[in-house]
């Protein structure tokens, strides 16, 4: 590895980076690290360790401490609108909610009478509506949920109004729907597929779909590939370039799909968010660390 964490393809990346900032690992002691979200307004991050079945807090300067355990093998995080924690169970197989007291509210556990699979990534819209997606890797052995047989016909991404409370499958065609995300004008969703067509050789990727009326999806299409391992969770920055977790670090797409830079990391990268005061500090969650670096762009909200 250089001095430099990044690498640039594209000389549009160099205007998305510090040149002298440095990947600084801020955590070691996970099992596989994931779902990160930054709260504002505490001024701290947290993020699963989802075979170690807990939740941890980092605050700048202060040694990263639990957040929940057991947490029942959460994987991916997000903020609603409310500031409230909305999060993916492996273990229950469910979509919750941390209402500001504390208290779970289920969002969603069952699609047409069957059990989810194991939801693993979710987003929330401005309309208040959740999305999420549902793969198998969580009942698939018993080291990140509980191992048992798949209930639901396909591996759909799902959208959960939020007035009716009413799941519905928006796209059902993926290998194993993986991380999510909105472009910044809510125009577009990408949706990475780690084992495509269900084929777990198939070349993995990024599709991106049209929003059509805030509920549903159309014109797919594949946005990226990666070269380097699976995509898993990704973000967008307020330019509309998709900052992606592979297999050597993260991967930096702009809104064509060119892949114009790269920032390595010594350890496989599962997820990633935008936080800090400035929203301009990308939070990295690799295999057993959490890794942060600055950047001259700030993170879509």
């Amino acid at each position: 590895m250089s001095d430099t964490p990044f690498e640039i393809i594209d000389q549009r990346f160099r205007h998305l980076i510090v040149p002298s900032a440095e990947l600084e690992e801020l955590y070691s002691g996970g099992r596989w690290t994931e779902g990160p979200v930054w709260f504002a307004d505490q001024n701290l991050l947290l993020f699963s360790d989802i075979p170690n079945e807990r939740m941890l807090r980092y605050v700048d300067g202060q040694p990263v401490s639990v957040y929940r355990q057991p947490s029942n093998f959460v994987n991916g995080n997000t903020r609603d609108r409310q500031g409230r924690l909305v999060s993916c169970e492996h273990g229950g197989r469910r979509v919750i909610r941390t209402e500001i007291d504390g208290t779970i509210t289920v969002l969603a556990d069952r699609y047409q009478g069957k059990r989810l699979n194991s939801p693993n990534d979710v987003v929330v819209k401005s309309d208040d509506s959740v999305w999420f997606t549902d793969p198998t890797y969580g009942i698939m052995s018993n080291y990140e949920g509980y191992k048992a047989e798949p209930e639901q016909a396909h591996r759909n991404v799902f959208r959960l109004d939020p007035q009716t409370g009413e799941l519905t499958s928006v796209v059902n065609d993926f290998g194993q729907p993986n991380g999510l995300a909105f472009s910044p004008d809510e125009k577009l969703l990408y949706v990475a597929d780690s084992a495509r067509s269900h084929d777990e050789q198939a070349e993995p990727v990024i599709r991106v779909f049209d929003v059509i009326d805030g509920k549903t999806l159309s014109n797919g299409r594949i946005f990226c590939r990666l070269n380097a391992g699976i995509p898993d969770g990704f973000r967008l920055d307020i330019y509309g370039n998709l900052w992606t977790s592979a297999g050597d670090g993260v991967h930096c797409f702009a809104p064509d799909g060119t892949l114009i830079g790269k920032i390595l990391v010594p350890q496989t990268v599962a997820n990633l968010c935008f936080g800090g005061p400035r929203r301009n500090r990308l939070f990295i969650t690799g295999t057993k660390s959490l890794y942060a670096v600055y950047t001259a762009t700030i993170g879509a909200l």
